[in-house]
């Protein structure tokens, strides 16, 4: 750790500010307080900063979406609200813009997703990393937090492993639990919730899916270009005697078929708000494998009879949008694998809501280790969506993971990280914070 930090207090600043955290939220916080003249120690528990950032996307590290920041608000359903006024500050446009001002060219893909152009993350964490060193951030490895104190006299007191340290102002952004192995261990919940905040309960998001079928594990490795994913209130959906339901959520996406369940971004997103639930009994998952195509559409085609038509088997026709491997599967379960001709009207019936509502059972996640994202986290309402401020607590500061807050995959989350650790790390600084 080299020589303690308070004998680098003796740097004349406007704020003393502790920021607790060296990933995407962390670096950017403590570079934007830097850069307004405060003193800030950033410390961070790993051996490295931004680990999530450095394994995240693959390694090629997904920075953002090619969207406005009404887009980006949307995709955190009602949590989006409290993220209004850090992302309008600092929209993906601006993100784009930062890096490219840093070295760090980017690309837009396919699916709206923002990647570095030489598809290494470590270009992305290194850029934030210098960025801050060069506002004068004195950066602090190795180091681990496992206090937060409020002093008499309106300060701060950080308790670490080997020292106190005594500031103006805290920022954390320590993260969440996913991916423990990046050191996102869910520390800072303790710290919080004994200084009064709510910490909603934490559980799995954007994460794998365990479950289904015999016939779905059996289709392991098989990916769906187009799948639209939709959860309902399990009651809702044993009632509802023939009516159209509103979904909880729907994601239209790709979708991927493993060993032990579901995975890919439709899948994915929807994980949220299954892990929401008290049990996973509570929730239903229901995909439309061809949205592509209505469902009248659809029993129009199996209900061909002329010509060469009535020859053509049930999973022939499936192959014309599905994957032949799904396409026979789906036949075969449900006693379908023969022509148009024999095929019954029940059966027809059958087969079509296999395909258009297809219940796509689940029984777990594959846990933190797995999940992209913590969802849950500090109440958003104890905390000023202006300035990411404490409501509770002044002086103290909360952006990134660690809040309340989860987004679709996609760039979406680095996105509120970076929006909310920039209107935490402005906020700070300022003298009449």
């Amino acid at each position: 750790m080299g020589k303690s930090l308070h004998q680098d207090q003796c740097a004349k600043s406007s704020q003393h500010i502790v920021v607790i955290g060296a990933g995407a939220a962390g670096l950017v916080a403590a570079n934007e307080a830097a850069r307004r003249g405060a003193h800030v120690d950033l410390l961070e528990k790993n051996r490295k900063t931004g680990t999530k950032i450095l394994m995240s996307g693959g390694t090629r590290c997904n920075l953002t979406q090619d969207t406005d920041a009404k887009g980006i608000v949307q995709a955190f359903g009602p949590s989006g609200r409290f993220l209004q006024k850090s992302v309008g500050a600092f929209p993906p446009a601006d993100v784009v813009r930062m890096f490219n001002d840093l070295g760090v060219a980017t690309k837009v893909e396919s699916t709206g997703k923002v990647f570095p152009q030489s598809n290494r993350a470590i270009q992305v964490r290194d850029a934030l990393q210098r960025q801050a060193l060069d506002a004068g951030v004195h950066l602090h490895r190795s180091v681990a937090v496992t206090a937060i104190e409020s002093c008499a006299d309106g300060r701060w007191r950080v308790q670490t492993e080997t020292e106190a340290i005594e500031c103006d102002r805290v920022i954390v952004t320590s993260g969440g639990k996913s991916w423990p192995r990046c050191g996102t261990t869910g520390d800072a919940y303790s710290w919080l919730h004994q200084l009064g905040h709510r910490i909603v309960r934490t559980r799995p998001a954007l994460v794998p899916l365990v479950g289904g079928t015999r016939w779905m594990r059996d289709l392991s490795g098989v990916t769906l270009p187009d799948v639209v994913a939709s959860v309902y209130e399990q009651s809702d959906w044993k009632t509802k005697s023939g009516k159209k339901l509103k979904p909880l959520l729907q994601r239209r996406s790709s979708w991927l078929f493993t060993h032990f369940g579901f995975s890919g971004p439709a899948a994915m997103d929807v994980s949220g708000i299954i892990t929401q639930a008290d049990s996973f009994d509570d929730r239903v998952l229901v995909a439309d494998l061809v949205p592509s195509i209505s469902e009248a559409e659809l029993t129009a085609e199996f209900q061909r009879r002329d010509g060469a038509s009535s020859r053509r088997t049930v999973a022939n026709v499936l192959a014309t949008w599905l994957p032949t491997r799904v396409a026979e599967s789906l036949s075969l379960e449900y006693q379908s694998d023969v022509t148009l001709a024999q095929l019954s009207k029940e059966k027809l019936q059958q087969i079509v809501r296999a395909v258009k509502c297809c219940a796509m059972p689940v029984n777990g996640t594959r846990g933190f280790d797995k999940a992209e994202v913590t969802a849950g986290g500090v109440a958003v309402k104890e905390v000023d969506p202006r300035t990411m401020e404490s409501r509770l607590r002044p002086g103290l500061f909360i952006a990134g993971e660690v809040l309340d807050v989860d987004g679709w995959i996609g760039g979406y989350n680095f996105q509120a990280a970076f929006s909310t650790g920039r209107a935490a790390g402005i906020a700070a600084s300022r003298s009449d914070a």
